[in-house]
């Protein structure tokens, strides 16, 4: 599969109280052309993805409502947009959503470490969507096993595509995921419910990458959804 055919059939899924940000559009912050917008965002970091020897490939949960909801790239608010660019090559990713630029603390904490790594790395979720509860779109909730059983070719079509020389599981839900469907993996700690200095600690412990006193104060508490 191609970084374009894989993306286009994530346009295609359509699951209940779950956006899909390469396919649905916001009625509340989304441009006009946002679906296309993070489409385009997603088919660039694939494709570099792909053309590096060696990338490695990190695995969340599922999309949170304030940061690859919005960006169409996993584990990446807004903020973070420019160090996604530069991280995979200078490609341009542009935002889709209008009005003042989101935060996510979980993103701060994943981005932080990605500057200290400095190696191209593909993000993704064991539940690439977002899934939210019923009549609340901007709200966080654990994805169902009905859920990723729906998408598991996509994560092994990503898999397959990347050939990653390493394979990262963010937190215990996405490790155990990849458990069952038979994909090894190193995990780490996810960064929420103050597992942030565990998470870090695991990655440089990965990496090789000397310790350094991070600060992330006046951020937004880590979701434990993403």
């Amino acid at each position: 599969m191609t970084p374009t055919a894989f993306v286009d059939a994530l346009q295609s899924a359509s699951l209940p109280n779950v956006f899909n940000p390469w396919r649905d559009q916001c009625a509340v912050c989304d441009r006009a052309d946002a679906p296309s917008l993070r489409r385009e965002n997603l088919r660039l970091f694939l494709e570099r993805a792909v053309e590096v020897d060696g990338a490695t490939l990190w695995i969340g949960r599922d999309l949170g409502y304030r940061g690859g909801r919005r960006t169409g790239v996993p584990l990446t608010d807004e903020v973070h947009l420019a160090s996604a660019s530069a991280l995979m090559g200078d490609i341009a990713l542009v935002r889709a959503t209008e009005g003042p630029v989101m935060a996510e603390r979980t993103a701060a904490v994943v981005w932080s470490v990605l500057r200290r790594v400095q190696r191209p790395t593909m993000l993704w979720n064991v539940f690439p969507f977002h899934p939210h509860l019923a009549q609340d779109p901007m709200s966080n909730r654990p994805h169902t096993r009905a859920e990723r059983d729906a998408t598991w070719p996509l994560l092994e079509a990503l898999i397959e595509m990347v050939q990653p020389a390493r394979i990262v599981a963010i937190g215990r839900d996405a490790s155990q995921a990849l458990t069952n469907l038979g994909v090894a993996s190193d995990a780490v700690r996810h960064p929420s419910y103050g597992g942030q200095a565990e998470f870090v600690a695991g990655m440089h412990a990965l990496y090789e990458v000397a310790d350094a006193q991070l600060s992330f104060a006046g951020l937004e508490p880590p979701s434990a959804l993403n």
